[in-house]
């Protein structure tokens, strides 16, 4: 055999082998998931979490031979949308996913989206899992939408009782971005603040969210001389200019907030300054970690160059999504199958160690099961990195 005659052999035996590997992929039915939050701009690393934890979950899915419902094997395509923080987008990303056939949704990430695509959603069979607080969400008449982490009024009055405890705190500052995502969350941390008998000093003072020099924002919070200054719904981007800043006035206090923060973007916007922010963290500590999440955390850091803390939390929406319809699969295309499997759904959770469970918890809050279940982790910022405070659980 000649050399031309023998590469052509081995192209073709190379493009059979390919097509066999096609044939194999495509076996396996797609089941879409869909993802609406937001990608971009200053909050982008809340929604940027979700869609990556998604990724890396169905691509290790699909590589080990996709997701076993009802003796059905399907290969798991996240399909995402960029809402921009615009509620006007998430209604547009929601109505794209109904088109799609979508039933089950990801997101948005914040109040306003959350609540902006809920007719869609009900209108369309379609269940939602948003990482936003408002109750009426989660309360009935409502029931498509499935809180995806821990809410505000959940963590706060936990971080500070914790504070109160250990650190002996006794007043109180917060100030929020003038949108309605931080306005509710500060309104809902000064009022449990007040009821845990602390004394809050200030709780009226608001900034723009592309503000640049927060010292006349800061100003007459810090001259209330509050032990603890709360940072409401504070955006990734801004939390360390915030912070930044108090530390330049020469606040000593503590600092914190019961959103979700990145640890590269604290470390590159205030360094050191921002050793001793409190903030609201992944669900797996090391300690808790299952070699599940270890791998989780391993494939998602080889694909996308970095991993954030918050993916701890992000990670889960996907695999309660996927063990709830397994668990029904004629759950696979009907939410009221779905909805009514919620209530007795317990499934090991794989990315604990021993033998915690994945089920929906909610019902204290919202008096129906319309939460997720995973553990309230706080953290503490230190040279660059999160170092874990204390661990909760909610009801």
């Amino acid at each position: 055999m000649n050399r031309r005659t023998l590469l052509k052999s081995s192209a073709l035996a190379a493009v059979a082998s390919f097509a066999l590997l096609g044939t194999a992929f495509a076996e396996n039915p797609v089941l879409k998931i869909g993802f609406v939050g937001v990608t971009s701009g200053p909050a982008a690393a809340w929604g940027t979490s979700n869609q990556r934890s998604m990724e890396t979950r169905a691509d290790w899915i699909n590589e080990t031979g996709g997701y076993d419902i009802g003796g059905t094997k399907y290969n798991i395509e996240i399909v995402p949308f960029d809402d921009q923080k615009d509620p006007k987008r998430a209604i547009a990303g929601m109505e794209q996913m109904a088109q799609a056939g979508i039933h089950y949704v990801v997101g948005p990430n914040v109040d306003d989206g959350a609540a902006a695509v809920r007719p869609v959603a009900e209108q369309n069979g379609i269940m939602y899992f948003p990482y936003a607080f408002p109750k009426e969400l989660y309360t009935a008449p409502a029931s498509n939408a499935v809180l995806g982490m821990v809410a505000n009024y959940q963590s706060g009055p936990a971080i500070y009782k914790y504070l109160m405890e250990k650190n002996g705190i006794k007043k109180v500052a917060f100030v929020a971005a003038n949108e309605s995502d931080p306005l509710s969350q500060r309104d809902s941390g000064s009022a449990a603040a007040k009821a845990l008998g602390l004394e809050v000093v200030s709780d009226t003072v608001t900034y723009q969210v592309d503000t640049t020099d927060f010292t006349p924002v800061l100003t007459p919070v810090i001259q209330s001389a509050p032990d603890l200054l709360v940072l409401s719904g504070v955006s990734p981007a801004n939390a360390p200019q915030l912070i930044r800043s108090a530390r330049e006035m020469g606040y000593t206090g503590l600092i914190s907030t019961e959103t979700a923060q990145d640890a590269a973007v604290l470390q590159e916007g205030a360094g050191e300054l921002a050793n001793g922010f409190i903030s609201v963290g992944g669900a797996s500590t090391a300690e808790l970690a299952s070699d599940m999440m270890k791998e989780f955390v391993t494939r998602y850091t080889a694909k996308f160059g970095e991993y954030n803390d918050e993916s701890n939390t992000k990670v889960y929406a996907l695999e309660y999504i996927l063990a709830t319809i397994a668990a029904d699969p004629t759950a696979i295309d009907n939410v009221d199958a779905f909805k009514a499997k919620m209530d007795t759904f317990s499934a090991p959770n794989p990315y604990m160690k021993g033998d915690a469970v994945m089920q929906y918890v909610g019902t204290t809050s919202f008096g129906q099961k319309r939460q997720v279940s995973v553990p309230l982790v706080v953290n503490e910022f230190k040279d660059g990195a999160f170092q874990t405070m204390f661990v909760a659980q909610v009801d």
